[in-house]
């Protein structure tokens, strides 16, 4: 196992976050994009399907509850947070069985948003986990690349999880469709089982044998931080003024995109009478694939341009794609026009995420890297889970152009505001 340690190969950097990434994306694209589309194509209301995205995202809202219990038990003998990955995987895994339980999605849908629920509970301290181990092993010269390869990993798994089970729903039922999906968490868990973190990291703590030796280039003194301390630093260092400004505008941007990605595949399905097979199939396949190719060329960009010119760019043809393309929403009765515009929904949060990312990882301080990204991530997620509640409420009032143009015009402000104040954060490293 001496090949399989993260610290000394980037190529095993890459391929690690990356399929970690791939995990955690199949049971969100199955909940959020297969089951999602397939309520809507049973004739659930707006308000009905938003909830039930809203539930299902719910726990990683509050993320920031995790990250600093994790940091407060982060040294481990397998590998610093690497025991709370492996946990949470297998007690993700065996959520993801209980999904057998349901038999009738539709009639069901109470439970279904249940089971959902607790998967995401241990989803999301994986997720916490994952990002942590990221920002304390990978070096800041590879995080752009690192952070493209772990939203291509997200992405593919959100793919896999939309389309591959959206066709075992609709053609071998629900139950094949939820088996299928925990057999792929199952051999992703196996996996990580054998990779470490450092050379000294054992596969399995041995029982009587005291702490493990201290790595080449950590302190001797290796302490779990007290947890008022973490409180206190994490505080501190999401109030500072310079991260506070970019925060804001990342999370709003978030939002803005998630709102208008909601309303435009409701509308599809519900008012031009998109088959919902074909849409989650759509999405998870034309859209990922160039979704994929814009996270690979945008993470070699990030490590070369910054991730703050690619943010600007990255805000400015958002904006535009908006406004232009729900002003000419009486065109969307064409398929070419409506597909096209599915195709570069699925491109916002790549274009958010390439930038966004290596940004947030930028202000994370030594020693609190858990808490303080998943606090980010929470309030990002946050701000995706607010979009598909009031998603449900705006489409009663109002209609898919009109919710795409005031997100476009939010995004074109996000823009003034950031030319204006030329963030540009100083890289904090760990250790």
């Amino acid at each position: 196992m001496k090949h399989l340690v993260l610290r000394d190969s980037a190529r095993l950097r890459y391929f690690t976050f990356f399929y970690l990434y791939v995990m955690q994306g199949i049971p969100s694209g199955f909940a959020l994009t297969a089951v999602y589309n397939y309520l809507i194509g049973q004739g659930l209301s707006a308000k009905s399907v938003g909830s039930f995205a809203a539930i299902v995202g719910l726990p990683w809202t509050f993320q920031f509850v995790w990250g600093p219990l994790i940091d407060k038990y982060q040294y481990s003998i397998i590998g610093h947070r690497k025991q709370w990955v492996v946990l949470t995987q297998l007690v993700a895994m065996l959520a993801s069985l209980s999904l057998l339980l349901v038999h009738d999605p539709v009639r069901q849908i109470s439970l279904l948003g249940l089971v959902f629920f607790v998967h995401s509970v241990f989803a999301s301290i994986q997720d916490a986990s994952v990002d942590a181990i990221a920002i304390s092993v990978v070096p800041v010269a590879e995080r752009g690349r690192v952070n493209a390869f772990m939203r291509a990993g997200s992405l593919l798994g959100w793919a896999m999880g939309g389309a591959v089970l959206a066709y075992l729903l609709h053609h071998g039922g629900f139950g094949r469709a939820a088996l299928a999906q925990s057999l792929a968490l199952l051999v992703f868990t196996i996996l990580t089982f054998f990779i470490k973190l450092e050379r000294t990291d054992q596969l399995l703590p041995r029982i009587g044998q005291g702490r493990r030796p201290v790595p080449l280039g950590t302190h001797p003194d290796e302490e779990n931080p007290a947890l008022g301390w973490l409180f206190r630093e994490l505080w501190h260092s999401m109030v500072e003024k310079h991260s506070l400004r970019a925060f804001l505008i990342i999370i709003l941007s978030y939002l803005a995109a998630s709102l208008f990605g909601n309303a435009y595949a409701f509308h599809l399905i519900h008012t031009l009478r998109w088959p919902d097979a074909e849409v989650s199939i759509l999405q998870g396949t034309w859209g990922s694939l160039l979704s994929f190719a814009v996270l690979m060329g945008g993470g070699v960009l990030v490590d070369r341009l910054g991730a703050g010119r690619l943010q600007r760019w990255g805000l400015v043809g958002m904006a535009g794609f908006l406004l232009l393309f729900n002003c000419l929403s009486p065109f969307w009765i064409n398929k070419v026009v409506s597909f096209s515009g599915l195709v570069m929904v699925n491109i916002a949060d790549p274009l958010l995420s390439i930038a966004a990312m290596p940004l947030l990882m930028a202000y994370c301080r030594p020693k609190i890297e858990g808490s303080q990204f998943t606090t980010y991530m929470a309030l990002v997620n946050l701000c995706t889970v607010t979009a598909s509640y009031l998603n449900g409420w705006l489409l009663e009032i109002t209609t898919a152009p009109i919710i795409g143009l005031c997100c476009g015009g939010l995004l074109l402000g996000l823009v003034v505001a950031l030319y204006r104040s030329r963030l540009a954060p100083q890289l904090v490293t760990a250790g």
